[in-house]
């Protein structure tokens, strides 16, 4: 496992620098190959390939850790049920991904690459139909609009409720929604801001600042009585019941949701654990979501809640990026710490907890773009 680890690693670099080009030659290949599966796609294909060239770097980066690498397949597997992925197109995919690495890579390609590569993906591949195969879910749940509440001119919160079938996650997981009366067949990640209280009812916290396909239609678009599309739960970012430790939360923006998520599960069985939430924004009028925090602070003694703006010198609260302030109230060694936001912030947020040597193994999060 070590070599071909370092062999796919290796390659990777070869063409990691040439992305556009790797995904372009990847799918034209594939319809290629196959024409049928054009239809699986959504029209504008902009997105399409950075969602794949995440999957694939994620899962070259977590083959050496046999545990993670067989539970993101697997899950990766149950999700490409929504796109109607079935067992036969995976063999069709090899093809066309191997044929890609190769015209990408170019000169540097060698037959040690080539069979590290094929070996992997029959890994990949054998793993992702697992998943779907023993995924007693349907592919997607509809669900349908309840509320939609808008806050500033380019963020939502709105909540569904998922129809027909029980959808079950756990707080602090994400799932992937489509809009398709606006954008159909194109999916996009979403924290569910809410826990779990049996009614299958989902809140979202949508931000679109310019003109995003999904995050746009859900922030301008929707509205209640409409119907939308979820894909099963995903996510790590979730609560260890067992630990003892006190938790730091840390929220960016619209960030908050799997956060606000967790303090609601928290605040149904904790008793002992301080937890303490520091969410952050570039205004105070940003700050959509602390009122409902600060309600749950009134009534459990157990959670803190400190607010801060980097942009707002008026504001009535600490001044500074989020991590800033994260680091000044420190130190979090002790700590289960959980921090969501943008990679930017999440990034700066994980400097700050290895500064204080909080082990990574107490650290929890999820950023939608590369770290």
């Amino acid at each position: 496992m070590d070599n071909l680890a370092r062999l796919l690693k290796e390659s990777w670099t070869l063409v990691e620098d040439d992305r556009a080009r790797l995904s372009g030659h990847f799918y034209a290949r594939l319809f290629l190959l196959d024409p049928a599966l054009r239809q699986l796609f959504p029209v504008q294909m902009a997105d399409q390939g950075d969602r794949l060239l995440e999957a694939i770097i994620t899962a070259v980066h977590t083959v050496d850790d046999p545990e993670n690498f067989d539970e993101f397949l697997r899950a990766l597997g149950r999700d490409h049920r929504k796109y109607h992925v079935d067992d036969r197109h995976y063999a069709t995919m090899g093809v066309a991904l191997l044929d890609a690495l190769r015209s990408t890579a170019g000169d540097g390609w060698n037959l040690e690459y080539d069979q590290a590569w094929r070996e992997a993906y029959a890994a990949i591949a054998a793993l992702m139909i697992a998943g779907a195969a023993n995924d007693e879910n349907p592919p997607f749940w509809h669900a349908e609009v309840l509320t939609h509440q808008r806050h500033g001119p380019d963020t939502a919160v709105l909540t569904c409720r998922a129809l027909q079938h029980p959808l079950n996650w756990r707080a602090g997981q994400y799932v992937s929604l489509e809009v398709p009366r606006h954008h159909p067949r194109v999916w996009r990640n979403y924290s569910v801001a809410n826990a779990p209280k049996g009614d299958n009812v989902l809140e979202f916290h949508v931000r679109s600042p310019g003109a995003g396909w999904v995050s746009g239609a859900l922030v301008r678009r929707v509205q209640p009585g409409e119907l939308l599309r979820l894909a099963a739960p995903m996510g790590s970012m979730t609560l260890d019941r067992a630990s003892e430790r006190d938790i730091l939360c840390v929220a960016g923006g619209v960030g908050l949701a799997p956060i606000k998520a967790l303090v609601e599960e928290l605040a149904s069985y904790n008793r002992t654990r301080w937890v303490h939430v520091f969410y952050g924004a570039r205004h105070s009028a940003d700050l959509y979501g602390l009122a409902r925090l600060q309600e749950l602070v009134a009534v459990h003694p157990w959670l803190s809640v400190t607010a801060a703006c980097s942009d707002d010198p008026d504001f009535d609260g600490e001044l500074g990026d989020i991590p800033d302030v994260v680091a000044r109230y420190g130190p979090w060694t002790t700590h289960d710490c959980y921090v969501s936001g943008s990679a930017r912030m999440v990034r700066s947020t994980l400097r700050v907890l290895a500064a204080d040597a909080v082990p990574p193994p107490n650290i929890r999060y999820d950023t939608f773009g590369d770290l």
